[in-house]
């Protein structure tokens, strides 16, 4: 059972970095005007990101697995992410997402 939870410990921490990692690329994209393929990746992958949680009650998917492997209150971003990340990446990343787009949209409008 612990070997379980460590992989998806693992699992969800590669997911939470590549999510970080979209919303950093998008910040640069902005900040840059550079339009490609990886923008467009990057803003699917972090709406379809919300969707999920979105449609999961704000809630992690992974939460009710992280329960059933023996997790405490779910929880899967204990262990293998700095505890200021893990603690408000749910609360500051909608926000920072807007930003983002806005920037982008103001970019591409001023070309």
């Amino acid at each position: 059972m612990a070997t379980r939870l460590s992989l998806l410990k693992w699992f969800h921490s590669l997911i939470a970095f590549f999510m970080l990692a979209c919303l950093i690329y998008i910040l640069y994209a902005g900040l840059t005007a550079t339009f490609n393929i990886f923008l467009l990746v990057a803003i699917v992958t972090i709406l379809i990101e919300g969707a999920a949680i979105s449609l999961n009650k704000c809630q992690c998917p992974l939460t009710t697995l992280a329960e059933k492997h023996g997790a405490e209150k779910g929880s899967v971003a204990d262990i293998f992410m700095p505890g200021i990340i893990a603690r408000n990446l749910f609360k500051w990343s909608p926000s920072i997402f807007a930003g983002e787009l806005i920037l982008l949209g103001f970019r591409y409008l001023t070309g």
